[in-house]
């Protein structure tokens, strides 16, 4: 069964922020915020105020770094105020999320994106932070995954060209979507 729902979504596309590592300093315990990147701070303050969050990443060894550095800093201020203070909730406590991965791999590899992928993001986003991470059945209980149609070689790049079958993506991300959508309902 598929839903409608008229909602508002807005894209953040990593590339365009110059994200910094987080450097262990514990300065953000009391700020509520990393000292050293605004960058940061503007994304986390966008999705403190979300209702939902949907992380969709391409397979990079695990993760791309700017994820990786996203999410090292989402989770350490959780972790410090959680540590001190076990009834802490940080800004994302229980927000649905959903997690998707993709990579260059035809349908034969891409069940291989799961561990590195949406598990390092699930584990992230689980315990401190304790975002509602959503699945959509016991195969993809944290997230799913689709593959490429097809990967193929040119002579103008050495870049692999991947082509996307669409109509396969929609089907594998309309159950998460719309199971997500059903969690904002139930508050």
């Amino acid at each position: 069964m598929s839903y409608h729902y008229l909602i508002r979504v807005q894209i953040i596309s990593l590339v365009d922020y110059e994200l910094k590592p987080c450097i262990g300093c514990g300065r953000c315990y009391d700020r509520d915020r990393c000292v050293n990147d605004d960058e940061f701070n503007s994304i986390y303050n966008i999705l403190g105020k979300s209702d939902a969050l949907f992380v969709i990443s391409a397979h990079y060894a695990p993760i791309p770094s700017k994820l990786a550095m996203l999410l090292e800093k989402i989770e350490q201020l959780a972790f410090l105020k959680r540590f001190n203070d076990e009834s802490y909730c940080a800004p994302l406590f229980g927000k649905p999320a959903g997690i998707i991965g993709h990579g260059g791999g035809t349908a034969e590899i891409h069940k291989y994106y799961r561990e590195p992928v949406i598990n390092t993001i699930w584990n992230a986003l689980a315990y401190p932070v304790e975002m509602n991470v959503i699945g959509i059945d016991e195969e993809q209980p944290r997230g799913i995954t689709f593959p490429v149609k097809t990967v193929s070689k040119t002579a103008d790049s050495i870049f692999p060209v991947q082509e996307y079958d669409w109509n396969d993506i929609e089907t594998r991300l309309d159950p998460l979507v719309n199971k997500v959508v059903e969690e904002l309902q139930k508050k």
